[in-house]
């Protein structure tokens, strides 16, 4: 009986330790773009352009990004693909010249954000960044598309995540097999 309490017990805890595991893997993260207040600026070459550091990262929807930057000379665009690719300033979706924006990710896909300053998205001061839809991707640690690859609104990979899913129910039932 002892023995029966105690794997009891036991796998009362992996229980709880699982799901505050899984927990922490969903919560939406605030990304500071660049990784620095200064980022936001004509990039000294193409290895610091700011899609070099998104590339690195995974952005779910629900998460934010957040620029500071001086609001008096400079302001983060969101644009279209289009705008995106000819640095056209002229039709944003929304302009932000506060010195610290905040965008939520609110979908999944590609966004597209320039400068609105003159002449400084031809210099490369400009960033993609494709959001993931499924809160699990993170935990998977799958690559994000690079901007290179991104013809159309990016779609979140779906398949990996039900295997992702699949594989830690049966890894968990194997777990609980072990401790009864």
């Amino acid at each position: 009986m002892a023995v029966y309490s105690r794997n009891v017990f036991s796998l009362s805890i992996i229980v709880v330790l699982f799901f505050l595991i899984m927990l922490s893997f969903t919560e939406a993260r605030e990304h500071l773009v660049g990784g620095k207040n200064d980022s936001w600026k004509i990039p000294s070459s193409e290895s610091d352009s700011l899609n070099h550091w998104a590339e690195k990262r995974r952005f779910l929807v629900g998460d934010s990004l957040v620029w500071k930057y001086d609001g008096k000379t400079d302001s983060v665009l969101e644009v279209s693909k289009r705008d995106y690719v000819t640095c056209n300033t002229t039709s944003p979706i929304k302009v932000h010249n506060d010195g610290n924006t905040k965008i939520v990710l609110k979908h999944s896909g590609a966004y597209y954000f320039i400068s609105g300053a003159k002449g400084h998205c031809e210099q490369g001061q400009k960033l993609i960044v494709v959001t993931l839809s499924d809160k699990n991707m993170r935990f998977m640690g799958a690559p994000a598309p690079s901007p290179a690859e991104i013809d159309g609104p990016a779609v979140a990979p779906t398949s990996n995540a039900a295997t992702l899913k699949a594989s830690l129910v049966v890894a968990f039932g194997v777990l609980i097999g072990f401790w009864l």
